[in-house]
């Protein structure tokens, strides 16, 4: 917690508090004053005769209604000291990861290499993180972008999978131009994020330009025996965590990379400030429990009760004493009860990013379908596309950039959905003429040059095999990844040169 960034979103509730205060001062009882014991009477008997004097106690119960109010009045006017991320984004924070790929992380010191312990702590850091946006950068003697940010790890494991040394093009130690490439790709992402080097050493050369980062780094050294690098003691605020045989380690860099996301979301005045009032909620329902102590007010919690509105939230139990349906839904979302937090939102975008979370990918379309910010087509078109609905995602992408032009996510969104399409109906125009089934001269098959693979017809033989669907053609697709690695980055060798 931040005290600089400590503040009230709704200060003007704090003004209730000085009505609670003259409250509070005009009905607590005053201490009787001393009165002078008869004579003749003996002491302890005078003492019991004398009135009100079992009212004179320290703490009456008007003091705990005043606690409890001013509890209240606190919590309504929204304490908070950090910011709400956006829940399109990722509830973590944005991550590149960049592996180093030489020849000595493939020393067996950590059985059976350090390259594959590095995939295996690598896989169960996205494990981890699901749901949360992760890119890969592999480096030796050049930096190469394996993946862009995706919150897809199937498509992250095969290509960390097709990672070794001899698909890498040049030797070396280039982990200055790897952070270079990693700020790049942090810099096209909307919310602050964290960059991981997963190395076994570090050439002194790189230590200066390891320095100047903007973002903040972590390391996972893949050492035996929790082996230290001495170049990482020179790089400033560098966040070094050792390898371990267990999740200590992976632990520990959730922790702090959650840690530094959330110091990077109060800079960011994009983003709404995270209501805590909801926290001081507990003290004042303890605390109100005392109310039915014999001897208590205990009428002045029924006249609160009676006031409140009965309209109330839609979830049900005794939560709705205490937090809203999106209160309520927030808490889902952080439990990943995804299914129920649809069900408690009451605000359509929450409502339909929960349904997007939960696989319910026709129902959050419906939902956002009905809001028109650019948020929420963006969010559409996420939607529709995962229900594999191309052409309404590419509709909503360009909805989305009507609404706000120059949105580069939305934009490269619509580029891949229309190269998806484009994909898809090549593959279908394919099995419809015959091109990749082997169709004979003497089969008869109908012209597909205007159809696009949408309503053409093929002749052939009822026993015969049956064309395939586009995703079982994406699915048959069978490509050597260290080949595609070697020849990708090659290729990117080469277009730097020229």
């Amino acid at each position: 917690m931040d005290l600089a960034d400590f503040h009230f979103i709704r200060g003007y509730y704090l003004l209730l508090l000085i009505p609670i205060l003259v409250l509070w001062w005009r009905i607590r009882p005053r201490p009787m004053a001393d009165t002078k014991l008869p004579s003749g009477i003996a002491p302890h008997l005078a003492e019991a005769l004398l009135l009100g004097k079992e009212e004179n106690r320290r703490i009456q119960p008007i003091d705990v209604a005043l606690i409890i109010a001013a509890l209240v009045t606190l919590a309504a006017s929204g304490p908070t000291w950090s910011r709400a991320p956006n829940p399109l984004i990722a509830d973590t924070a944005p991550l590149v990861i960049a592996l180093k790929v030489t020849d000595s992380m493939e020393s067996s010191d950590l059985a059976p290499s350090r390259l594959d312990r590095a995939r295996f702590k690598i896989s169960d850091l996205i494990t981890e993180r699901a749901g949360a946006r992760t890119a890969l950068i592999a480096y030796a003697g050049t930096p190469h972008r394996v993946a862009p940010l995706t919150e897809d790890a199937n498509i992250l494991r095969p290509l960390l999978e097709g990672l070794t040394p001899a698909v890498m093009p040049k030797d070396g130690d280039a982990a200055a131009d790897a952070l270079a490439l990693a700020q790049s790709i942090l810099d096209d992402s909307d919310s602050p994020g964290a960059i991981l080097f997963v190395l076994d050493d570090l050439d002194p050369s790189q230590v200066m330009g390891l320095s100047s980062s903007s973002s903040d780094i972590f390391f996972l050294t893949m050492l035996p025996d929790g082996g230290r690098i001495a170049q990482l003691d020179n790089i400033p605020n560098a966040s070094v965590v050792a390898f371990s045989d267990d999740d200590r380690d992976i632990n520990q860099l959730m922790r702090r990379i959650q840690s530094a996301y959330t110091a990077a979301l109060d800079d960011d005045d994009r983003l709404d400030w995270q209501d805590k009032g909801w926290i001081l909620a507990w003290p004042a329902a303890v605390l109100s429990l005392l109310w039915f102590r014999k001897g208590w007010v205990i009428r002045w919690a029924v006249l609160v009760l009676i006031a409140l509105p009965s309209s109330g939230a839609r979830a049900e139990g005794w939560r709705d004493w205490f937090f809203t349906s999106d209160q309520q839904g927030q808490i889902a979302m952080t439990q990943k009860r995804f299914g129920d937090a649809a069900e408690m939102f009451e605000d359509p975008y929450h409502k339909g990013y929960a349904y997007l979370r939960d696989g319910q990918y026709e129902k959050a379309s419906s939902v956002f379908s009905t809001l028109d910010t650019p948020e929420a087509a963006f969010a559409e078109g996420m939607a529709r596309i995962k229900n594999r609905e191309y052409r309404p995602a590419i509709s909503a992408f360009e909805t989305a950039l009507e609404r706000r032009p120059d949105w580069p996510e939305a934009q490269h969104n619509l580029d891949l959905s229309k190269a998806i399409l484009d994909y898809v109906e090549t593959t279908r125009e394919q099995s419809d003429t015959g091109e990749e089934a082997g169709i004979g001269a003497d089969d008869t098959v109908f012209d597909n040059d205007a159809a696009r693979g949408s309503d053409t017809t093929v002749q052939a033989p009822k026993d015969g095999p049956q064309s395939l669907s586009a995703d079982q053609w994406i699915s048959m697709i069978d490509t050597d990844m260290q080949d595609f690695l070697r020849n990708r980055f090659l290729l990117e060798i080469q277009e730097q040169t020229e």
